[in-house]
């Protein structure tokens, strides 16, 4: 039998497999693309040509009090590199760097280290302006802005409220829960309170499978009408390449240049794959710190695989499932319809875990997911519903014994930022994948 020898990548190591070439559809990841040979030049074109918005140095002259919103340490926006160029286009505005506050969008992750913080921002940033972590928990630290139109509540960050010229700072890639991270997803969930958050988690989870790719969706439709009323002013936000250097920036409307950055991701992202397979061996590089980050591996894989096939996270998961959400493994045991139930009847305290919980179990009603991880213990796995494996040559051997020796494997390297692209006629039974699915 011939092989072919695959290195995974695995948190900052890769780990060893090899995979009969018989079996093999494929190995996919993101698509190379050229970075930008300078990155302050870049954002200072997108600054200086601003998608339905004004330049930025227009928008922010006069402003007393500006803050800017990151993305945390799960995302790999070079938020080192460009928030100083953004603090010198204030400067010459005549905003002072003493009027600029940064707010790390961490949604309900936990709390940014100091360590963490100066890694992420850069020394530069932290002895510029001030930069807080969003205390996502703290009512005091909240403001409710009301309503949408579709009943979700708006509990908002309340220095962001309070500031008179708010910036978004983010990357564009699929995401499971709105379509596409990016855009106003940095005030939701970034700068949100955890009611709100568990409003927009629990909506995406109504339909039976991810948004992932899905560009117009309500989850998207509601984080828009939250970031128009908390008045977000604008956006810059960056497209990577599968290395995490910037290819293009994108600043103005918080809507309009999330869209537009959008098509460019897809550039990058969108990854046509010729056959749905019976097993999909899936790394969960670069969401590696829990399985609250590394989870996002399992909606690509759900695209890849066969219905009643088998999804492999090769995962090192550090910190384990999640320090913030720990109760979620109450919940993973349970059908989503059950836990539907349970958030109905409220006898759930954490509702943004039992909404996670809830699309994982979607996932596991269609197909099998094994995990590769030696931060997961076997115990933790069971609980989340996972067969557990200690090397991923075992697991896949055992998933090429149960499916058969003509088992179909896909493998994808960097899977949390990919959308596979199956065609119709690859997968009988399956709408294209360009057309709603939901």
């Amino acid at each position: 039998m011939t092989v072919r020898k695959l290195m995974l990548p695995y948190g900052r190591d890769k780990v060893e497999v090899m995979v009969p070439k018989s079996n093999l559809i494929g190995v996919y990841s993101p698509r190379e693309a050229a970075p930008v040979d300078d990155i302050r030049s870049e954002v200072r074109r997108a600054l200086t040509a601003p998608i339905g918005a004004l330049p930025l140095q227009e928008q922010v002259r006069g402003k007393k009090n500006v803050v800017l919103i990151a993305d945390d340490n799960t995302r790999l926006t070079p938020t080192d590199l460009l928030i100083p160029i953004l603090l010198d286009e204030c400067n010459a505005a005549g905003v002072s760097d003493s009027a600029i506050t940064v707010i790390i969008a961490l949604g309900t992750h936990r709390p940014m280290t100091d360590d963490e913080i100066i890694a992420k921002f850069g020394a530069e940033t932290l002895d510029r302006v001030v930069i807080r972590n969003h205390p996502y928990k703290d009512p005091d630290a909240l403001v409710d802005l009301g309503m949408t139109r579709n009943g979700g509540r708006i509990l908002i960050n309340r220095t962001v409220v309070e500031a008179d010229f708010k910036m978004g700072i983010g990357s564009i890639v699929p995401h499971h829960i709105p379509g596409y991270a990016g855009g106003a997803k940095i005030i939701q969930p970034g700068v949100s309170g955890e009611d709100t958050t568990a409003y927009t988690h629990l909506l995406s989870v109504r339909a039976p499978r991810s948004y992932l790719g899905v560009l117009d969706n309500p989850v998207r439709e509601e984080l828009d009408a939250m970031a128009r009323k908390v008045g977000m002013n604008t956006i810059l936000n960056t497209v990577l390449n599968r290395q995490g250097e910037v290819v293009q920036a994108f600043f103005g409307d918080v809507v309009e240049a999330f869209r537009a950055g959008v098509a460019k991701s897809r550039e990058v992202y969108e990854i046509p794959v010729p056959e749905a397979a019976d097993i999909v061996l899936a790394s969960s590089h670069p969401c590696d710190l829990d399985f609250w980050q590394a989870h996002k591996t399992l909606y690509p894989s759900d695209l890849a695989v066969k219905a009643g096939g088998i999804v492999i996270v090769v995962t090192p998961c550090s910190e384990g499932v999640s320090k913030i959400h720990g109760d979620i493994l109450e919940l993973t045991s349970y059908g989503s319809q059950k836990i539907r139930e349970m958030v109905s009847g409220k006898c759930v305290r954490d509702e943004v875990g039992a909404a996670l919980a809830i699309a994982w179990a979607q996932v596991k009603e269609r197909e099998e997911v094994w995990i590769v991880s030696n931060g997961i213990s076997a115990n933790e796995a069971s609980k989340l519903g996972f067969r557990h494996f200690t090397a991923v040559q075992d697991a896949l051997d055992a998933a090429l014994a149960q499916k058969g020796p003509a088992a179909r494997v896909t493998v994808l390297t960097q899977t949390p930022d990919m959308l596979p692209r199956i065609s119709a006629a690859a997968t009988p039974g399956a709408p294209p994948f360009a057309s709603p699915r939901h």
